[in-house]
């Protein structure tokens, strides 16, 4: 195939195109495409490595973003990624094209609720693991990663060793101050916040004024009381 990075032709075809990109069929009026835009259409990142597919004993085409891709051959072009991951999200099928997902990213992919944590899924006998905003997740290891959300329940923090409930997956400087003055009384007072016993991604360090962390059940706040100049 014919790299026509320039002068290639831009007039309407009155006959559609069709070609097929990971499996989804397309249809267009224009000859050419850039290989950046067979990858938007088809939702897969611009970093991704896409591939036209060549009959054997040649071998498959890659198609870069920069590429010109005359689709008026005489058989269907098809498109494909070699490496893509599979994953569920509350039982559906997701596919992702890079070896890592952020948290984040897995809650927006699968609309989970602000009100729901996220866990992933392993064997019985073992604690699922809960997936934080933050968290990078390999979704390279060995099998097949399953994602499932649940509703949050009140878990408990201790602030300066007092039990408190706590239903919000974080915690800002403000709101333990809050709920270390409420214990205290110590309302004119500075203060300096530390925590203990939290998640994976943050299980100790200090809280500074505008600072927010994850939090998990049985995680301990200590917010020492200064007086203020």
């Amino acid at each position: 195939m014919q790299n026509e990075s320039k002068g290639a032709p831009t007039q309407k075809l009155k006959v559609a195109l069709k070609y097929v990109t990971e499996g989804k069929k397309f249809e267009t009026f224009e000859q050419y495409k850039l290989g950046s835009t067979l990858k938007i259409e088809a939702g897969i990142p611009l970093d991704t490595e896409l591939f036209l597919s060549i009959a054997r004993p040649y071998k498959d085409e890659l198609i870069e973003n920069d590429k010109l891709v005359n689709l008026a051959r005489p058989d269907t072009e098809y498109f494909f990624v070699k490496k893509k991951l599979h994953f569920t999200i509350n039982k559906q099928e997701f596919t992702w094209y890079k070896q890592f997902i952020r948290g984040i990213q897995l809650r927006e992919l699968g609309n989970i609720s602000p009100n729901d944590d996220l866990f992933l899924d392993l064997k019985e006998g073992y604690v699922d693991d809960f997936i934080t905003d933050d968290e990078v997740v390999d979704l390279a290891r060995p099998g097949k990663e399953h994602f499932f959300s649940k509703h949050r329940e009140p878990i408990t923090i201790y602030v300066n060793g007092r039990p408190k409930s706590w239903t919000e997956r974080n915690i800002s400087f403000d709101q333990v101050v809050s709920l270390a003055e409420n214990s205290s009384g110590n309302g004119n007072k500075a203060y300096t916040v530390t925590y203990s016993k939290g998640p994976k991604d943050n299980p100790e360090g200090e809280l500074a004024k505008g600072d927010v962390v994850c939090v998990t059940n049985e995680m301990e706040f200590n917010a020492t009381a200064t007086d203020k100049s």
